[in-house]
């Protein structure tokens, strides 16, 4: 690939830590972030294919070459945080992907992945969204295991496995820094729906592994941490963290409640999302949001959608585990 003629918007955080918007769907929407130490780089999660001429425009802008990048850390394989990971990696000729165990086969061989993501988005808008994935060679894949500890520069960062949003996710411990990058795990906080208190944070629950119990508990042991900064794929940093675990976690229980709730419903799809969007209108309110419904639904429109696929699947598996 020659060199990029797209402009990155490139947001500097604290610690040699920036955020590169991924450009996936809306500017705003989804973070890749990278962190310089001591002349070495990495990447925390890339985007989609769409998304490699911005990470590579914003290395030249940020003065880093493509030699200089040591890791491409994958928190998981979903692609709006994978879909780019073999295109990119093809431009980063000292790079090795780091991936969880469960998802390290999946960017080798890309098919099953492709066919799973096919069953939720549809063929028209996988094309659109993700185009032609490109396997990972198998010699530059590392697979993690938990608590397993990479070198960047003079940086030690911990990856820890932290399932509930996905069984193949973890997460990027910067404990030096009191930082966690976070991947879905955390959640998602777009900075438009922040409220008076701070960043206003909901769980992702798409399909197909969502898991409350582990959820809950991946975020103890993040927070367990005390970190001050979590870096979020969607949307970058957030601080305040006891206050957003809280909320979270009390999200991830009423979630799991409404969609047993509403499990024989004549449609089950439209009253979990319109019960989700109640809870989430009254969160925001209780936060002191301004914003009226409307907007706040237009806000996290995709994942209503997405959410309420992801806790019907949940609740399918665990009727078929009961059969």
């Amino acid at each position: 690939m020659s060199a990029p003629s797209v402009k990155p918007t490139i947001h500097r955080h604290p610690h040699g830590i920036s955020a590169i918007d991924a450009e996936y769907l809306y500017p705003g929407h989804a973070a890749a972030h990278l962190i310089e130490d001591s002349g070495s780089a990495a990447f925390v999660d890339v985007g989609t294919n769409d998304s490699v001429p911005y990470l590579l425009a914003a290395l030249a802008a940020l003065g880093i070459a493509r030699e200089a990048v040591e890791y491409v850390l994958l928190t998981h394989v979903h692609l709006d945080h994978a879909g780019g990971a073999g295109a990119l990696m093809r431009e980063l000729p000292n790079a090795r992907a780091v991936l969880h165990p469960r998802g390290a086969p999946h960017m080798i061989d890309p098919s099953r992945l492709i066919a799973g993501s096919k069953a939720v988005y549809g063929e028209r808008r996988f094309g659109e969204f993700y185009g032609e994935l490109v396997p990972i060679p198998r010699e530059r894949v590392r697979v993690a295991a938990d608590g397993e500890r990479v070198s960047l520069g003079a940086r030690t960062l911990e990856l820890i496995h932290t399932p509930g949003h996905a069984m193949h996710h973890y997460a990027v411990v910067d404990a030096a820094h009191a930082s966690i990058f976070s991947g879905d795990t955390f959640g998602i906080s777009y900075p438009p729906l922040a409220t008076p208190r701070g960043s206003f944070i909901t769980p992702s629950t798409v399909p197909t592994q969502f898991d409350p119990e582990q959820h809950l508990a991946s975020v103890d042991r993040m927070t367990a941490y005390r970190p001050e900064s979590i870096y979020l794929m969607h949307f970058s940093r957030v601080t305040g963290v006891p206050r957003l675990a809280g909320l979270l976690k009390e999200q991830i229980v009423e979630l799991a409640a409404i969609a047993r709730r509403n499990a024989t419903a004549p449609d089950r799809a439209a009253a979990i999302r319109a019960d989700m969007l109640a809870l989430w209108i009254a969160l925001a309110r209780r936060e002191g949001s301004t914003l009226d419904a409307g907007a706040l639904e237009r806000g996290l429109e995709n994942d209503l959608e997405l959410n309420t696929q992801g806790l019907i699947a949940w609740l399918d598996r665990a009727a078929e585990r009961k059969s």
